[in-house]
């Protein structure tokens, strides 16, 4: 029965165009504090580390092995953006988070992959979980998986748990000579990074809304039992955006709000933006949320109109044959007109049978002429 069940909320995912969303893995109680623990889904084959270097007169990008062989680069005064991709390998993930001294603490919440988006400013670097939720351009499924970025004082790093390309847009500007990306220190390529993130929410919603349509169009044409599992997981993806990005909205006005060394006055015109950006996505949400909640009304009403109209044709039905009855039952009392007295002179009509049953007929067709008057049929 549970694999019936679970077979069920896959085909309606698939249905719908959105990915199932898997089991929340948690750690067991009871752990030390800082203790890393991967609870994700995703799995890589191995961890993929990226260093992309760059100031306004270079750029350079390279697959390295080891954390160790990005130190030529942090210590000029270059900025350096380490991507690393794949959470499952938590020995290797030690190596880089002790190589740049992260607090246990950070660690924890980047491998617990159900961390709400926050903003967390520590003594020497600034911790941001992000929720990303992406369009896949050939399955048209949303996928969502939380990114870890961490701002150092000449450097960013960033953690996330598939290889999924969120930041190609970032990437390809970076290799861009003379964009602002290439001038500025690395708190603009945190913004560019969270920014990204941001802006795949419109594309989700996007797509959101023209299920939405679609499934208003289905629920227009015919109240289907399919539609309102549709509507439930649309309502589902969208309590799940709107816990991606409500509280993040709070982190990202700390980051305008606070006087922090590691991010200038410049960046925070720009991080402003984002933050109407997450204003203007939550009133998306809420939008939709609304128009889902109408299509649950729509679904409850097409199928109480669609049960009221059964019962009408019924009712006529049985309203029609009520006469009927009452004509059959007198004549199926077996009177004898040679024994009783009162006999019914119909019963020894040569033409009785077909008689009667004209005129049942016409009561019917009496009937229903007047409930078509009425305007009941």
């Amino acid at each position: 029965m549970k694999n019936h069940l679970k077979g069920i909320a896959l085909h309606t995912a698939g249905l719908f165009g959105i990915k199932a969303h898997p089991k929340v893995r948690r750690k067991q109680p009871g752990q030390v504090p800082g203790t890393p623990v991967h609870t994700g889904a995703r799995r890589m084959e191995e961890i993929r580390i990226t260093l992309h270097d760059f100031d306004e007169t270079h750029y350079d990008s390279a697959v390295i092995s080891r954390i160790e062989k990005s130190a030529a680069y942090l210590e000029n005064k270059s900025r350096t953006w380490i991507q690393v991709q794949g959470l499952h390998d938590l020995e290797r993930l030690q190596s880089i988070w002790d190589y740049f001294g992260l607090h246990p603490l950070i660690q924890e919440d980047i491998v617990s992959t159900s961390q709400r988006p926050k903003v967390e400013v520590y003594e020497d670097v600034i911790f941001v979980v992000l929720r990303s939720v992406t369009l896949n351009e050939e399955t048209r499924q949303l996928q969502s998986e939380q990114i870890s970025l961490v701002l150092g004082k000449n450097y960013v790093l960033s953690f996330q748990e598939s290889d999924e390309p969120v930041f190609e847009p970032v990437i390809r500007r970076i290799g861009t000579a003379g964009t602002r990306l290439r001038r500025l220190g690395p708190d603009y390529l945190t913004y560019a990074l969270t920014d990204t993130v941001v802006d795949h929410y419109f594309m989700a919603l996007d797509l959101l809304g023209e299920l939405i349509e679609r499934t208003e169009e289905a629920l227009t044409a015919q109240p289907d039992p399919a539609e309102l599992a549709r509507i439930h997981t649309l309502r589902r993806d969208l309590i799940i955006m709107r816990k991606s990005i409500w509280s993040l909205r709070d982190g990202i006005n700390t980051l305008i709000r606070d006087d922090l060394p590691l991010i200038s006055a410049d960046t925070k015109i720009f991080l402003r933006d984002v933050y109407d950006h997450i204003v203007q996505v939550i009133d998306s949400i809420e939008t939709s949320r609304e128009m889902v909640f109408s299509l649950y009304d729509m679904y409850m009403s097409g199928m109480s109109n669609r049960m009221n109209e059964v019962m009408k044709v019924l009712t006529i039905i049985a309203t029609i044959f009520i006469p009927l009855t009452f004509v059959a039952g007198i004549y199926g009392m077996n009177f004898d007109p040679e024994a009783s007295p009162w006999n019914m002179p119909e019963l020894g009509m040569y033409f009785g049978y077909p008689v009667v049953m004209g005129f049942m007929l016409l009561i019917s067709l009496g009937m229903l002429y007047y409930f078509r008057r009425r305007g009941w049929v």
